[in-house]
């Protein structure tokens, strides 16, 4: 039995009790959200190990030597010899365990925080993409379609974390204006959706040895991340950041303390409290002004792809 087969062993019990619960939930179009209890984490990796075996076949392929980009201000961004690299999110790890010492009891305790995606309930991600690459499910998984995306990083300026890291090389924009429009695809965590439409867990979940993620319609993981909360006398985040996301953690001590005490920057999100990027007046008008044309060029773009597709056959 490997690692990861003897940790889905041990955790098994517990989690396969939401199972049901979320298949229906997701095949009634609810949108999901998970619960995670920071408490329980110990740091060990399986779920960020899971995460990389489960969406491997999603990770990009680029192709080299990458187009010289005009103005020569456009970076690539190229991650494709560090896909080891597991401290932060990248292309090639959608999920990491942030880690922050802070005092409890008189103590210091060091907690563990897996980080990825939040699935945000109103995404500007997908509501400012200019070419309808990013999208937001009815069960509400929050997904960037790699087949149409430019990599022009809109989603990652607009995401109150940072989230979505761009890989170069790669995608569509190659075989449209590569030296002059887009830099590559833009990745992330979708939620395992694919698993999701199967009736599955999400694999970080399934692979965790205790019990910290728990799945399911967004109103009861909210109501058991509040019962949660006052039972340790916690705090919740996810709530009401960004006007509310569907992934809430439940930390022992103020999130303003473990936001001090984290290690941020590129790929390492922050935990502040965020106010809702479309309730500005700018963003939401921009949306909908631009939702007509986004709807086309998301259609122009696939069909492209479509082509794109069909001729490497």
């Amino acid at each position: 039995m490997n690692r990861r087969d003897f940790l889905k062993s041990i955790g098994a019990g517990g989690l396969a009790l939401t199972l049901p619960e979320t298949a229906q939930a997701g095949q009634r179009g609810e949108e999901l959200a998970t619960l995670l209890d920071i408490s329980k984490c110990i740091g060990c990796g399986a779920c960020v190990e899971a995460c990389r075996e489960s969406n491997a076949h999603k990770f990009p392929e680029p192709t080299k030597p990458f187009p010289r980009m005009y103005p020569e201000r456009v970076k690539a961004e190229d991650w494709s010899e560090r896909r080891d690299v597991d401290d932060r999110l990248t292309p090639y790890n959608w999920l990491f365990i942030q880690t922050a010492t802070v005092e409890r009891g008189g103590e210091s305790v060091e907690l563990n925080i897996p980080r990825r995606c939040l699935h945000c309930v109103n995404p500007p991600c997908a509501n400012l993409c200019p070419w309808g690459a990013a999208a937001k499910e009815s069960n509400g998984i929050v997904r960037i379609n790699a087949d149409i995306c430019l990599g022009g990083a809109k989603c990652r300026t607009v995401c109150p974390w940072s989230i979505p890291q761009r890989q170069t090389g790669v995608g569509l924009y190659l075989d449209l204006l590569p030296s002059l429009a887009g830099n590559g695809v833009m990745y992330k965590c979708d939620r395992c959706h694919d698993r999701i439409a199967q009736g599955e867990l999400p694999a970080c979940i399934e692979a965790c040895p205790q019990d910290v993620q728990q799945i399911g319609p967004r109103s009861v993981m909210l109501e058991r991340a509040h019962a949660l909360a006052e039972e340790m006398g916690g705090f919740v985040y996810g709530e009401r950041e960004n006007g509310g996301t569907n992934t809430f953690y439940v930390f022992p001590v103020p999130f303003e303390e473990l936001n001090a005490a984290l290690d941020k920057g590129p790929g390492r999100p922050h935990l502040a409290e965020v106010e809702d990027v479309m309730g500005n007046d700018e963003h939401l008008a921009r949306a909908v002004l631009a939702a007509p044309v986004v709807g086309v060029a998301a259609g122009v773009l696939t069909f492209v792809s479509a082509m794109r597709k069909g001729g490497r056959r």
